[in-house]
């Protein structure tokens, strides 16, 4: 049974899903090595485990960490993951998110390692052709970002056909919120998620926010998403590793609520969670983003039995504050 301990890297593990999974996976009684390079995380995030500070890219750091290490499982937090940022710097997106990743995956094979968990994407699947999105939808990105995520997706497939390394691909939606301790949260700079910036406005850290799109065929106008919380995100990755060390084959999920809201939703619900009056100036689309995007998390909640804490969009957000108000406090 997989409650033994285990040990288990954590690529990517200081940034804000990863720092979570680290937390999650110390309180689950594992051995945790984090590999960071910190180029967009942050070492305070890092609550536990070792800490290997280098880049998935290396060969030499990677060799040097299997080879003092007994490494389970790999879970791997580590690309980059801006969707505007990547229709301008594409061949950043490709260096990280696929020529790293190959040199990682490259090193598990080289040193016997046969479990991974990858933090994949809904944006895989492009505009959606329906709604809510299931697996089986056809995976045709419209950014850099969605393609390098599906490339990997195939890479993984290819190197379980060759070398027997069984993966779970976890193709999330809107990571958000924080930890219910507010020791830990999103912390990006420069900050590009909804929530964050939101908050931002709302503790009057910003002036406003921006509203990309106001023409797009939904209720209001405005882009409409599926958030999810991330200690939901996290649970589901034990899940994953339990099943992958349990003898589980290979799998790809999705990670959703199957609830959407709209950008203007979510700024709604802000205002009522934190009582501040969020102003808004409006701004043409940004290329790449599709109107809808709402997952069906029905395969992960049947054959892994999956059961997201946060179920309403409200508690995500007051997580979220809570770890916002917790840290500018501690800046000030």
């Amino acid at each position: 049974m997989p409650n033994k301990k285990k040990t288990i890297l954590v690529v990517g593990g200081a940034g804000y899903i990863g720092s979570h999974m680290v937390r999650k996976l110390i309180r689950g009684n594992h051995a945790v090595v984090v590999l960071d390079n910190l180029s967009t995380g942050n070492r305070k995030l890092i609550q536990g485990g070792e800490f290997v500070p280098g880049d998935l890219g290396d060969r030499k750091t990677l060799d040097q960490l299997f080879s003092s290490h007994a490494i389970d499982a790999v879970m791997h937090f580590a690309a980059f993951s801006q969707v505007g940022e990547s229709m301008h710097h594409p061949l950043k997106y490709y260096r990280n998110n696929i020529a790293a990743t190959i040199t990682l995956l490259d090193a598990m094979v080289r040193h016997s390692v046969k479990h991974f968990i990858f933090s994949s994407t809904a944006a895989v699947y492009g505009e959606p052709e329906a709604i809510p999105i299931i697996e089986d939808h056809p995976c045709i990105p419209t950014n850099p970002y969605g393609n390098t995520k599906l490339a990997v997706e195939r890479m993984l497939a290819d190197c379980d056909a060759a070398h027997d390394l069984k993966y779970v691909a976890l193709r999330y939606f809107n990571a958000a919120g924080a930890d219910g301790s507010g020791e830990i949260g999103e912390m990006h700079d420069p900050e590009t998620h909804l929530i964050p910036i939101v908050l931002q406005a709302a503790s009057g850290q910003r002036d406003h926010i921006q509203v990309f799109g106001t023409d797009y065929p939904t209720t209001d106008g405005t882009c409409i998403r599926d958030y999810v919380h991330v200690n939901d995100l996290a649970q589901a990755h034990l899940l994953a590793l339990d099943a992958l060390l349990e003898g589980a084959g290979s799998a790809v999920y999705n990670l959703g609520s199957s609830k959407g809201y709209s950008v203007r939703e979510v700024i709604g619900k802000a205002e009522a969670v934190t009582g501040h009056k969020i102003p808004v100036m409006e701004a043409p689309r940004r290329a790449g983003d599709p109107a809808i995007l709402i997952a069906s998390s029905d395969r992960i909640k049947k054959e892994l039995g999956w059961k997201p804490v946060y179920d309403d969009l409200g508690a995500i957000i007051e997580s979220a504050w809570n770890w916002h108000t917790k840290e500018r406090a501690a800046r000030a």
